[in-house]
């Protein structure tokens, strides 16, 4: 098992003209940022586990109650996994059999169980 710290987020819709809108360069941050964490995922048997951090504006009590509970909310399970794939391979249809978890936490980061 390993965790990255990284901040997982969704892939953006993207069209030729939306190539310099702020969430577009975070986007490609977070693709940077993966290479130079230099993961990896193996194309067949793996656990992906996002972990989405909790808003600051949330109380104690509030954060203690959802860590670790699974993350309901957007972004969607398959834009976050869609974004980490594109960053890791130049062609990910060989991707096979993948298990994919997003959870709360209080920092953001990515695990990836074999």
């Amino acid at each position: 098992m390993k965790t990255y710290p990284i901040t997982p987020i969704g892939k953006p819709r993207m069209t030729h003209r939306d190539k310099h809108r702020p969430i577009h360069k975070r986007y490609f941050k977070f693709c940077e940022d993966v290479r130079r964490l230099n993961i990896k995922l193996h194309y067949k048997h793996a656990h992906v586990i996002f972990v989405l951090p909790m808003p600051k504006s949330w109380s104690k009590g509030k954060k203690a109650s959802f860590m670790g509970e699974l993350h309901q909310q957007t972004p969607d399970i398959d834009n976050l996994f869609k974004a980490l794939a594109d960053a890791i391979f130049k062609n990910d249809s060989h991707i096979a059999d993948v298990r994919i978890t997003k959870i709360w936490g209080n920092e953001g980061s990515i695990i990836i169980r074999p």
